[in-house]
């Protein structure tokens, strides 16, 4: 089986991440992760958090710690939503790590070396009250274009036009305040991204036609702008430092790397880390170095991170001038709207990921999100679709098909699987239709279509409520107690043949249908087409147990509380 390297974009350090954050990166790498892994290839899913640059520091700032401490903190809450949220993670780590560091500067001599990197004198604001140069967002002003007094240096938060420091009316240290700020010289890095332009359009021809039109789009739209080079260092107290042995001057400044130059490379960092833990069972450089032939490797992430890892960092790649591995599949998501209006981490508007945990279960989420992922275009979450989808598809669908199915076997043929007569045209049928349906979803999966596979597992679960429509065992037993048996066996197979396939939807109730039956050698990772015809693999005196409610009902109480505290429009 191939090896495939999956990576999800990462999550800025500072605060909780919302849902559009969660369906547009992390969430549909672990699904897909966990689908390859079900069906035998070896995979290796690596995120990490995203810890230096400018927020990071005015977010300890704000907390009143030191941004090491802030980070480390901040590393630990992102994870343990994510670990509420199933995310089978091989390797979450940090860029801040030490490994990072160093194939960072090695990326950036190897530039160097590659004449891909040059100093360049530009001049920056300067505050003698904090005794430094000061990057884009330590300055705070007046915005010349609304009034708005909070504005950055690099954006207005207000109007969102772009602006530089020097725009700014009145501006202010974000530091200590001081508005005695100064332009002065200072040189800085540049990657040297113009002399690339041609090696990238290469690279990017030989795959845009396999990607999503959207990753495709935004990087040929790049590349026909004309690739710039752009400054990749910034005067901040953490970051990964410029080495003293080859820009000495700079290092003795205290330049650290920009965050866009070192993030990426934080791929290669964490999977270091990670073989780090064990180094005699892993082999990080077999994963990335010389491994065209051998690793399939799929990034996920949202449209506004897509420039980076189609176009600069992939340049970053080339200009090193080394075997390491490139993306050969790049899955890009629009964006997740809330009543359609965007969400907001620094305006605290819609749905944040810790929030969601505290009301539902992580697989009511998983499902919602995965099923509407904003894959073609835009979409919306709003209150009333969530209650709808979770109802239908969730507690009527799939759920109450698994309660009435085992709490009526047990009522009337006892705790262990029923017998029953031989299967008949009923169950012939059923078990053709599965196993087309179950193609169908695998066809899907395979192909990254996440609302169509999403859409073939529901077919799945419809598939056995049509049979026991169909079959009406209430009704049959009173006539035929065989065929009711066959039925309600043959349903009971159905039962662990989903959830067997829905884990890479929802791992927890998957755990608990299976969980359901006490077979002495459940080891199936997936169902063969043979096996979805027969639906034999819950044999007649199986032991079972009746789990509880897989999926409780949203009422139109449940819904306006949400409403009311999360807000039931956009601001």
């Amino acid at each position: 089986m191939a090896r495939h390297l999956i990576t999800s974009a990462l999550p800025y350090i500072n605060g909780i991440k919302h849902l559009g954050n969660m369906v547009g990166s992390m969430l549909p790498a672990d699904v897909y992760s966990r689908y390859l892994r079900q069906r035998g290839h070896d995979v290796l899913y690596i995120c990490a958090t995203d810890e230096h640059g400018t927020p990071a520091e005015l977010a300890a700032k704000e907390q009143g710690l030191p941004v090491a401490e802030f980070c480390a903190q901040a590393h630990d809450a992102q994870k343990a939503v994510y670990d509420g949220f199933a995310l089978a993670f091989d390797y979450f780590g940090r860029s801040s790590s030490q490994q990072n560091v160093e194939i960072t500067q090695h990326f950036a001599r190897r530039l160097n070396e590659n004449g891909f990197i040059e100093e360049r004198a530009i001049r920056q604001v300067y505050s003698p009250a904090d005794g430094r140069f000061l990057p884009d967002r330590y300055v705070e002003g007046t915005c010349p274009h609304c009034g708005y007094d909070k504005a950055r240096g690099d954006q207005c938060e207000n109007c969102t036009r772009v602006l530089d420091p020097t725009d700014l009316i009145n501006p202010r240290s974000a530091i200590s305040g001081s508005t005695d700020l100064e332009v002065r010289e200072t040189k800085h890095l540049f990657l040297l991204q113009s002399k690339l332009q041609h090696e990238v359009e290469e690279w990017v021809s030989r795959h845009e036609d396999d990607w999503p039109q959207l990753a495709s789009s935004i990087a040929r739209k790049w590349l026909n702008e004309g690739l710039h080079d752009r400054a990749i260092t910034r005067d901040l107290d953490w970051g990964v430092p410029v080495p003293a042995d080859t820009w000495p001057e700079l290092a003795a400044e205290g330049k650290v790397f920009y965050v866009w130059f070192d993030a990426p490379i934080e791929y290669i960092g964490a999977t270091k880390e990670w073989a780090d833990l064990d180094p005699e069972n892993r082999d990080w450089k077999s994963w990335w170095y010389e491994a065209d032939d051998t690793v399939r490797y799929t990034e996920f992430m949202a449209k506004d991170n897509v420039p980076f890892h189609t176009v600069m960092f992939p340049a970053t790649e080339l200009g090193v001038r080394e075997p390491w591995k490139k993306v050969d599949y790049v899955k890009a998501f629009n964006w997740l709207t809330y009543y359609g209006g965007k969400f907001s981490t620094s305006q605290k508007r819609g749905v944040f990921t810790d929030q969601a945990l505290e009301i539902l279960p992580a697989d009511y989420w998983r499902y919602f999100l995965i099923a509407n992922a904003p894959e073609s275009d835009d979409s919306s979450f709003t209150w009333e679709h969530f209650t709808a989808t979770v109802n239908k598809d969730l507690a009527d669908t799939l759920g109450n098909f698994v309660n009435r199915v085992l709490s009526f076997s047990r009522k009337r043929f006892g705790d262990e699987v029923p017998a029953g007569g031989e299967p008949g045209e009923a169950e012939r049928k059923l078990g053709e239709e599965i196993a087309r349906l179950l193609a169908e979803y695998e066809a899907q999966m395979e192909s990254l279509q996440f609302r169509k596979a999403a859409a073939a597992l529901r077919a799945l679960w419809s598939a056995g409520n049509s049979y026991l429509e169909e079959k009406a065992p209430w009704l049959e037993i009173k006539t035929d107690k065989e065929g009711a048996a066959l039925t309600l066996r043959t349903a009971m197979n159905l039962i662990h043949l989903y959830a067997v396939v829905s884990e890479p939807f929802i791992p927890a109730t998957s755990a608990a249908m299976r969980q359901a039956f006490t077979l002495t050698d459940d080891t199936a990772s997936w169902v063969t087409a043979d096996e979805a015809k027969s639906l034999t693999s819950v044999p007649a005196g199986t032991p079972f147990t009746v789990p509880p409610v897989l999926f409780a009902k949203l009422t139109d109480e449940d819904l306006e509380n949400y409403k009311e505290r999360f807000g039931g429009e956009a601001a």
